[in-house]
């Protein structure tokens, strides 16, 4: 039996160059220049780059020392989150006022459904060209976007025409787009998989979608479900207004790499209470433990296990923590440390994944 997919209407605004955008919009004197958000030190980590900074090759999560080899004129810059989330919300309520149906995937980046809109609009290409000059005008800050029919989609179409612009995929488009589409901007593929699908002949969206059902999940497993479906354009994830939070995380970088197996459980047990603290506040329990190492030669390791009851407080889960941390020997000094608990007791509808068939009327997209 097939069934049809309910016509949608998703933009995907994403803010261009958030954080670095911020601090050159509040301090006029760094318009222009190259600029990152984060720790020039030795140990610091860029957590955003301007625009101007991105031409010399810098990106978030690239080490402080790195990014001053590359660009020695980098104006290094202190977060401000507080400010961040100020004006996150400034834009989120420009969004509700074309649909109360929106999802925010971080400060800088959410879905909005607009199918069915506040301003009656049909056309999701003009609201979004007027959501982002609101913004503009409002806030002071650029944002680019993406319009298609998911989600999926609609974030791919977002990069394409960044910064300060948008891009419509309709429905007709869709399956041409997922076709000649690199593999490896395919959601849910990463560099391992990506290697793996490589191996498999699989380079492109249309190599993918030559692969049946049954050899996918004979090598991904559950995923294999996901990538089979995804390349033929089926995607039934709704915007969900209130995502359902699937882990919660604490983690530390020290300011000199540690070794002592003693000296490493404290930093443990102090992000331990951190977490506590975070859960208790959140009022969630969860039951998969994972430790995350990362090493002085920034090679990341994790340890998980899962245990038989909720938990979210120290005590009830440290135990597990420690056994983790002894069941192997650390390969090098240790520069970052991480706890993290999944499995979380919140409940969310699965997706559906049948044989489905896309209708749209693209006169209105």
């Amino acid at each position: 039996m097939t069934q049809e997919l309910p016509q949608r209407k998703i933009i995907h605004i994403d803010m261009d160059a958030f954080y670095a955008s911020v601090e050159q919009m509040d301090n006029p004197e760094l318009a222009g220049k190259p600029v990152a958000v984060g720790g020039g030190s030795e140990r610091g980590v860029v957590a955003a780059a301007s625009y101007e900074a991105r031409k010399f090759g810098i990106r978030s999560a690239m080490s402080g020392k790195l990014a001053i080899k590359k660009c020695p004129n980098l104006i290094f810059v202190v977060p401000r989150f507080e400010r961040y989330k100020e004006l996150s919300l400034q834009i989120r309520n420009i969004f509700l006022d074309y649909s109360d149906l929106v999802e925010p995937l971080s400060l800088d980046e959410a879905f909005i459904d607009v199918t069915e809109n506040k301003i009656k609009n049909p056309s999701a290409g003009n609201i979004a060209k007027e959501i982002r000059q609101r913004i503009f005008d409002e806030v002071g800050l650029r944002a680019s976007a993406g319009i298609s029919i998911n989600k999926f989609t609609a974030k791919i179409a977002s990069d394409i025409n960044k910064p300060n612009g948008q891009k419509t995929i309709l429905p007709n488009e869709v399956i041409p787009f997922l076709e000649k589409l690199p593999i490896e901007k395919f959601f849910g593929v990463g560099k391992v998989t990506a290697k793996k699908m490589n191996g498999l002949g699989i380079f492109t969206g249309s190599d993918l979608k030559m692969k049946d059902l049954g050899f996918l999940i004979s090598h991904f497993g559950k995923s294999g479900k996901h990538y089979y479906n995804i390349v033929r354009g089926i995607q039934q994830s709704e915007v969900k207004p209130n995502r359902i939070r699937k882990s919660i995380a604490s983690e530390n970088t020290f300011i000199t790499d540690i070794e002592a197996e003693d000296e490493i459980l404290e930093k443990l047990s102090a992000i331990a209470k951190e977490l506590e603290k975070r859960m208790l506040k959140s009022n969630v329990k969860g039951k998969t433990i994972t430790v995350k190492i990362k090493y002085s030669d920034f090679t990341i390791q994790t340890r998980s296990k899962t245990i038989e009851h909720f938990v979210n407080k120290k005590d009830d889960f440290f135990n597990t923590i420690i056994v983790l941390i002894e069941q192997e020997k650390m390969k090098a000094p240790v520069r970052l440390l991480g706890i993290s608990i999944s499995n979380l007791d919140t409940i969310e509808p699965e997706n559906y994944f049948g044989q489905l068939k896309i209708k749209f009327d693209q006169s209105v997209f």
